[in-house]
C-alpha cells in the first residue's frame, strides 16, 4: 500500500516541481521578453501585488461559498501599517509584514467571529459594514493619516544580516512582488490539499455530513477565514512601497470589484485562477487603458457578464463547449 501511495504521489510532486521551475523562469525571462521597460516592470508588480489581494478573498469564497465585501480591510491594513511604521518609526520591511500579518489576523479572529454566525448576504453586508466603518476611521483619524493620508513613504528595506535588498523602483519591487506571489501560490496549493481545505469544502458543500462527522462548521469558517486575511493584507503591505502612498481610497469599491472579478472570470477552486483574472484586467487597464472611468465600467460590467452569463466563469465555459463537441 505505501509502494503505490508514493508511486502515484512521486508523478504528482514531480509536476509540482516542474510547475515552479517554469513559474521561477517566467520570473525571471518575462520582463525581459516584454522589453523590460518601466511600464512593463511596473504593470508587472501591479500584477503580482493584485493577484496576491484577490487570493485571499479566493478562500472564502471557494471555501466557504460566502461573498466577502470587506476584504478591503485588510487590504488596507497592511498599506497603513506599512505606511505608518516605516515612515513614523522607521521600521524595515519585515517587521512592518510581520505587523501586518498579526494586526490582520487579530482583526479577522474578531470579524469572524461576529460574522460567521450569519449567512450568504448577511455576512456580506456584515463585513461590508466593518470596512465603511474602518474607511470612516482611517478618514477621519489624524494620527493614522486622515483625509491627507501618508506620503513619502520610503524604499522597502528588507535586511539579511549582512546586506539589505532595496525596493526603490519598479524593476527592483518586481522580485519581491513575485517572490510573495509564489508563496502565495504555494500556501494556496497545500491549502487545497490539507485537511482543513478539504474540511471547508465539506461544510460547503454539505454541512450535515459534516456536522454527522463530528465537524464544527463555526471553528472551520472562522479557522478560513482567519488565515485569508493576511494574503490579502501582506498585499496592501508591499501596496504601500510601490506608490509610496497611502490613503482612505485603499477601500475604493474598485479594489473590491478587483477582487472579485479575478476570482469568478475564470473559476473557483483553481490555482492560476486569481492570476489569470488579474494579469487580463490589469494588462487591459495598463496597456490597453481607455481613460479612469472607462476602466472602472468595463471592469464592472465583466463582472456582471460572469456572474449572469457564465457563473462557472471561462472553465465551466471551456467545459461546457468540450461536452457539446463530444
Amino acid at each position: 500500500m505505501t509502494v503505490i501511495e508514493s508511486q502515484s504521489s512521486s508523478p504528482a510532486a514531480l509536476l509540482r516541481a516542474a510547475a515552479v521551475v517554469v513559474l521561477i523562469a517566467v520570473g525571471i525571462f518575462l520582463p525581459r521578453l516584454l522589453r523590460a521597460t518601466s511600464v512593463v516592470y511596473s504593470t508587472l508588480t501591479t500584477i503580482a501585488i493584485f493577484a496576491v489581494m484577490c487570493y485571499g478573498v479566493d478562500i472564502v469564497l471557494s471555501y466557504l461559498g460566502e461573498v466577502s465585501l470587506g476584504h478591503t480591510l485588510f487590504w488596507a491594513v497592511g498599506g497603513y501599517t506599512a505606511a505608518n511604521l516605516s515612515v513614523k518609526y522607521g521600521l524595515n520591511g519585515w517587521s512592518t509584514a510581520v505587523v501586518t500579518i498579526v494586526l490582520c489576523i487579530i482583526g479577522a479572529g474578531f470579524l469572524g467571529a461576529v460574522t460567521l454566525r450569519t449567512r450568504e448576504f448577511v455576512f456580506s453586508l456584515v463585513t461590508y459594514a466593518a470596512a465603511v466603518v474602518a474607511y470612516e476611521i482611517a478618514f477621519n483619524w489624524d494620527a493614522i493619516g486622515g483625509s491627507d493620508g501618508i506620503v513619502g513613504i520610503s524604499a522597502l528595506k528588507l535586511p539579511f544580516g549582512f546586506a539589505a535588498y532595496v525596493g526603490g523602483t519598479q524593476e527592483e519591487l518586481w522580485p519581491v512582488a513575485f517572490a510573495l506571489l509564489l508563496l502565495t501560490l504555494a500556501f494556496i496549493g497545500r491549502f487545497r490539499r490539507s485537511r482543513l481545505g478539504t474540511t471547508a469544502l465539506m461544510v460547503q458543500m454539505n454541512p450535515a455530513l459534516a456536522a454527522s462527522l463530528g465537524v464544527d462548521p463555526r471553528k472551520v469558517r472562522l479557522a478560513v477565514f482567519v488565515i485569508s486575511a493576511p494574503i490579502t493584507g501582506l498585499a496592501g503591505w508591499l501596496y504601500a512601497y510601490q506608490r509610496a502612498y497611502v490613503g482612505p481610497d485603499m477601500f475604493e469599491t474598485y479594489f473590491l470589484v478587483m477582487m472579485l472579478t479575478a476570482v469568478v472570470v475564470v473559476g473557483r477552486r483553481v490555482l492560476v485562477g486569481p492570476l489569470t483574472g488579474t494579469a487580463i484586467l490589469i494588462a487591459q487597464q495598463n496597456l490597453l487603458s481607455l481613460g479612469g472611468d472607462w476602466n472602472k465600467i468595463i471592469l464592472g460590467s465583466v463582472l456582471a457578464l460572469v456572474l449572469i452569463f457564465w457563473p462557472a466563469g471561462l472553465i465551466g465555459l471551456f467545459r461546457r463547449f468540450g461536452k457539446a463537441r463530444t
